[in-house]
């Protein structure tokens, strides 16, 4: 029930934020820890932390103008691969704030970075946990994947990848390894 309330929220604070007019433009949400988010140690679960990604990803393809371009192709975005890290807990009630961007792309994926920050306390500004996913939106109509290009085209943008930073690369290379293993 939590997860719809914040969907519903998300939603209608969409509508009154700017556009993000850049497809690389960093998203911010706030958002307290509720007592269904928490564990059996008191902090926020770690399985919550991944539906909470998936709002800020929500908001990025809200304010972006890529749900316009989902809802024209029939289409659903899909995650490929997430790897998080978990640096300092999130406590009962603690504000936060969700940062999420697309760092780059290739042909098939859009690479997305998502933080977790604490937003007060003497560890205000501080990381909590860092995630890095990719990311693709799979059309149900011809059953495939959208080209990344096509993605982009499809909201005016015409923009090239930038460089991916090394600990995109790095996961990159680990996450090969792992595909490898699951043939």
């Amino acid at each position: 029930m939590n997860l719809y309330i914040r969907v519903f929220l998300l939603f209608v604070r969409a509508l009154f934020k700017p556009r993000l007019s850049d497809v690389l433009s960093l998203s911010t949400l706030r958002f307290y820890v509720l007592p269904n988010d928490l564990d059996f140690n008191g902090h926020m679960n770690n399985g919550r932390y991944l539906t909470i990604m998936d709002l800020g990803r929500l908001d990025l393809i809200l304010r972006t103008g890529l749900m316009r371009m989902m809802l024209k192709q029939k289409s659903v975005p899909v995650l490929g691969s997430a790897k998080i890290r978990y640096r300092l807990p999130l406590m009962p009630f603690e504000p936060f704030d969700v940062h999420t961007r697309i760092v780059g792309w290739d042909e098939k994926w859009m690479y997305i970075e998502q933080r977790f920050i604490k937003a007060k306390g003497d560890k205000a500004g501080q990381v909590a946990a860092i995630a890095v996913l990719k990311g693709s939106f799979f059309n149900q109509k011809t059953k495939s994947t959208i080209p990344t290009q096509d993605v982009l085209k499809m909201i005016g943008s015409g923009q090239i990848s930038p460089q991916l930073p090394e600990h995109i690369i790095a996961w990159q290379l680990a996450e090969s390894s792992l595909r490898e293993v699951t043939k």
